[in-house]
């Protein structure tokens, strides 16, 4: 294991963990965490270490958003700059900043074969930061990408429609009118599911555009999920899962929208939206997609 520093594309300063394998590798998995998480879980342990064991290196760092409430620096001309972050205070498009600083060290250390695996959250973040790369016609950065590894991708604007019930206008109204005077004042702990700011709530609740494309209703076409043209690997836990559907039937439903040809999307029986006591099946399932792409 290396301890990793890098600066996101906006200043961020950011660090992770490189579990290394002696033999040089090309290849190596680039893991996303989700809401108030953070690199050092027993699932990354299971998985790096599975990974190593088939010379595929595995790469997991604190993203903004780690852990709830947290200060980061952000270093702008040799000036550094602290900021309020964490879960409760991030806005989750400044994923792409994090997530692509981190593809270009790992580019920087050598490595050319990079696997984007998200989980919860982290799936959104590398969904949306794929499609802003096709979009600015990063090709440099989409070539080194050579799939996408998806663990339980949430839809968490109609998640929190449904959690907040007829409560949802009303909490709405209320962060709006809270924004004109501080954006980062924190919501009513009733609001969500965790502390969270005005900023960030009304980035899921209102200013949604960007992330609200893990519709899985039947009529809606997945289009950005459509849009990753290298291998893709979906799971989901069918035990206290973070979904609307039965996982046997959600994954029925993605199968059939989706059309990239070297897709790979089940459910592992018995898991939960943390794949606690699940790793290894998990971790195998991953390793074995690795390894066909």
């Amino acid at each position: 294991m290396e301890k990793i520093d890098f600066i996101a594309t906006d200043g961020i300063e950011l660090n992770g963990v490189l579990y290394k394998k002696e033999k040089e590798t090309k290849r190596v998995i680039l893991s996303v965490h989700g809401m108030t998480s953070n690199c050092f879980k027993k699932r990354e342990d299971i998985i790096a270490k599975m990974a190593n064991e088939n010379n595929i290196d595995y790469f997991c760092f604190n993203n903004r958003g780690s852990e709830i409430v947290k200060y980061i620096s952000k270093n702008i001309n040799g000036k550094k700059e602290k900021l309020l972050a964490g879960t409760a205070y991030e806005d989750v498009l400044e994923g792409y900043e994090d997530i692509v600083g981190a593809i270009l060290k790992l580019k920087e250390l050598g490595y050319s074969e990079i696997y984007l695996q998200g989980h919860s959250l982290g799936c959104t973040k590398i969904v949306y930061t794929y499609n802003e790369l096709l979009q600015e016609n990063e090709d440099d950065i989409l070539d080194s990408i050579k799939g996408i590894i998806l663990l339980s991708l949430v839809d968490i604007p109609t998640a929190l429609r449904i959690y907040l019930g007829e409560k949802f206008e009303e909490y709405c109204r209320m962060a709006e009118e809270k924004e004109k005077s501080n954006i980062n004042e924190l919501m009513p702990k009733e609001s969500f599911i965790h502390p969270i700011s005005v900023k960030t709530f009304l980035r899921y609740a209102r200013d949604n555009k960007d992330i609200d494309f893990a519709k899985y209703g039947k009529d809606n076409r997945l289009e950005k999920l459509n849009n990753i043209k290298v291998p893709l690997f979906m799971r989901w836990g069918n035990d206290n899962e973070m979904i609307l559907q039965k996982a046997e039937e959600l994954v029925t439903i993605v199968s059939n929208i989706i059309e990239n040809p070297n897709k790979d999307i089940d459910y592992i029986d018995g898991a939960n939206h943390s794949y606690n006591e699940k790793e290894e099946i998990l971790s195998k399932e991953i390793i074995d997609f690795v390894k066909r792409n």
